[in-house]
């Protein structure tokens, strides 16, 4: 099946879609730092550098289906939660407008927990109700990456849409009997990793590509909890500000001393550094070969926090093509509904 990516971000979604049979033909990024990076990965794909609110549909080729992630900030809990009133939570109607025009078999749109929060249900409704008037059957719910083969507690909402003639709504995949850790993903490059001067392009380079990690302070609100799971848990979510980036699993916990206040462990300050973008990158179950290009390093770590996690999205994809391989579609496409995946396929 052919795909259109929007918003593409380094590619984890599209890379998670390929591998499981499917092929992005098409992408667009409007971030300037990111452009290196996709094409470096995916040569074979045109990709789009302006504005989706600039790009008229007809531009935009034939496709199967239509994947991608709004920009997020505008929805998270870290963030002011402005949701659909920031210019950035608008973009959501930009998908809309795309999948209206092309009307692909499905669409799968990914975003943070924070969507689903109380101040965001007229949104998100007017959101869903959207799609459900273009004729899909829409499915959406939290799930947490580290059910799905990700080294990560990471929990993300998934809202994927069918053609309401297929008569079927998506369900997530079983998650998995057992959850992958840190000593999983990364122990073998536990003695590689190199520091970073913030902004210097002539920094020095691990043999690994991507291994050197951001050093300078750390402020009082990172410093407020811990920060450091162990290598036997799975890795806390992956953030695309390289300054919260957490610390690496050598490190013991860190104390607490007073009431949001942590330390490092006396006599074990050495151990404290920041995940590399590398070590970021395998938490987020990008190969090696994934390679991602920038001057800047918290511009790695922008790269690598912001994108879907490859593993989630190729165990998400491959239920996508088993439940449309043998489905048969009707004549017409007709209006839509909408379920909670823990609502879905009852009666």
């Amino acid at each position: 099946m052919k795909l259109v990516s929007l918003f593409s971000g380094a590619g984890g979604l599209d890379l998670g879609f390929e591998r499981a049979g499917m092929r992005v033909v098409w992408a667009n990024e409007f971030d300037k730092t990111i452009w290196d990076t996709y094409k470096k990965n995916f040569p074979f794909t045109e990709l789009e550098i302006r504005s989706i609110a600039r790009v008229d549909a007809s531009e935009i080729p034939d496709c199967d289906g239509i994947i991608g992630g709004p920009p997020c900030q505008s929805w998270s809990e870290a963030g002011a939660l402005r949701g659909i009133k920031d210019r950035r939570g608008e973009l959501f109607f930009e998908y809309i407008r795309i999948l209206e025009e092309k009307r692909p078999k499905f669409f799968l749109a990914e975003n943070v927990s924070g969507i689903l929060f109380s101040r965001h249900s007229k949104a998100v409704t007017s959101i869903l109700e959207s799609f459900t008037r273009l004729g899909y059957n829409v499915s959406f719910g939290l799930l947490n990456a580290n059910d799905f083969g990700v080294p990560q507690d990471r929990e993300r909402v998934i809202i994927v849409g069918y053609q309401s003639a297929f008569g079927k709504f998506f369900q997530p995949p079983e998650p998995d009997a057992e959850r992958l850790t840190l000593r999983d993903a990364i122990w073998d490059l536990r003695h590689s990793a190199v520091p970073a001067e913030e902004s210097t392009p002539k920094r020095r380079r691990s043999q690994v590509a991507n291994h050197e990690y951001m050093t300078g302070g750390f402020s009082s609100i990172y410093m407020s909890r811990n920060r450091v799971r162990s290598w036997s848990e799975p890795s806390f979510t992956i953030q695309a500000g390289a300054r919260h980036a957490p610390l690496h699993p050598q490190a013991p916990p860190m104390p607490l001393i007073a009431k949001d206040v942590r330390i490092f462990a006396p006599g074990a300050e050495h151990l404290y550094r920041r995940l590399s973008v590398r070590e970021c990158a395998r938490i987020q179950t990008f190969p090696d070969s994934h390679e991602f290009v920038y001057e800047n390093v918290a511009n790695g770590y922008k790269m690598v926090g912001n994108a879907v996690p490859a593993e989630f999205a190729r165990r998400i994809a491959m239920k996508i093509v088993a439940d449309l391989r043998y489905a048969k579609r009707g004549k017409s496409v007709n209006p839509g509904s909408i379920r909670r995946f823990d609502e879905a396929n009852k009666g």
